[in-house]
């Protein structure tokens, strides 16, 4: 069940997933399609994410966005004062965090390797930290290695800043711990986008790669077609794996698999090396007297593919 609707302000407007933008030319959505799309929100009962351009955009558009509920994404130097989720291009040491603020950080996998430990000062003293790896796909053995290791440092930096009577959010370690059950992106089923040409994409990531790639559009509403692929319990793996704050990206599956309920490789490592950390980061909470009604068992595979049998 549709729960938002996610749209892109501009052809520039951020990517704070896995995704990149490519497109270096301004193409702003008409104010007619944005209202039209506040209209199809508000029919539908969704919440609206707005996401924005590294340009400040016209005073008329920021009238009608005002006019409903919503979150806005923005990068940060747009210095967006009333951004609920800000998004930053690499792993970079912050002089401007700000509290009760969502931060996302897209990196690579050699920035975050070089450079996680600028991140550090982040823990803590935001409402919550995302850190999103653009380039996952292309992980090698030696790459899960330095990424464990990174893990194991963050989730010492978690512990102490938890001994200090602080309770951080960071995606790659806390979620996990958190979450009942599988919390996905659900690009497709959950969310849905609307994109600067008035049409709708499964995701911001499908509309950049694809235009051609409409799902519908405002004048005669969405058609997805296939939608059950997109949806857990037709994903034979997934919808049996614990690895709950797993992304499962289903652009990421289309693009390294060809197909959207079926993670890569690297997606299902990459994801079972942080539900380890995890794991490992709970043991030691426990050991101060927190969360101890709250349990992640031991595992002995990072793919579970390599055990499709027991699934």
């Amino acid at each position: 069940m549709l729960q938002y609707l996610v749209i892109l302000l501009d052809d520039t407007a951020v990517s704070y997933c896995h995704y990149t933008n490519p497109k270096t030319e301004k193409r702003l959505i008409s104010l007619s399609d944005l209202k039209a799309g506040i209209l199809f929100a508000m029919k539908q009962n969704l919440m609206i994410q707005f996401v924005y351009p590294d340009y400040k955009i016209p005073e008329e558009y920021q009238k009608v966005i005002e006019m409903i509920d919503h979150h806005k994404i923005a990068p940060q130097k747009l210095e967006l004062e009333n951004a609920d989720v800000i998004v930053l291009d690499g792993c970079v040491q912050a002089d401007f965090i700000k509290e009760g603020k969502i931060f996302v950080i897209r990196t690579s996998k050699a920035d975050f390797f070089a450079n996680y430990n600028k991140i550090v000062s982040f823990i803590g003293k935001t409402e919550r930290l995302n850190i999103v790896l653009t380039d996952m796909e292309t992980f090698s053995e030696n790459d899960f290695s330095l990424y464990r290791e990174a893990l194991e440092q963050l989730k010492n930096v978690v512990k102490e800043v938890f001994v200090q009577g602080i309770s951080p959010q960071i995606n790659l370690l806390t979620d996990r711990i958190l979450l009942e059950k599988m919390n996905n992106c659900n690009a497709g089923i959950e969310n849905i986008t609307l994109a600067p040409n008035g049409k709708f994409y499964i995701c911001p990531a499908f509309y950049l790669e694809n235009d051609n790639d409409a799902v519908g559009d405002l004048a005669t509403g969405l058609n997805i077609k296939n939608k059950y692929l997109y949806q857990l319990h037709n994903a034979p793996l997934c919808r049996k794996c614990d690895t709950w704050q797993c992304k499962r990206c289903v652009w990421l599956n289309r693009k390294t698999t060809l197909e959207v309920n079926t993670p890569s490789h690297e997606q299902c490592v990459v994801a079972h090396l942080e539900r380890n950390a995890s794991r490992d980061l709970l043991i030691d909470l426990q050991s101060l007297g927190a969360w101890k009604e709250k349990s992640i068992v031991a595992i002995d595979y990072l793919d579970p593919f390599d055990t499709k049998e027991n699934f």
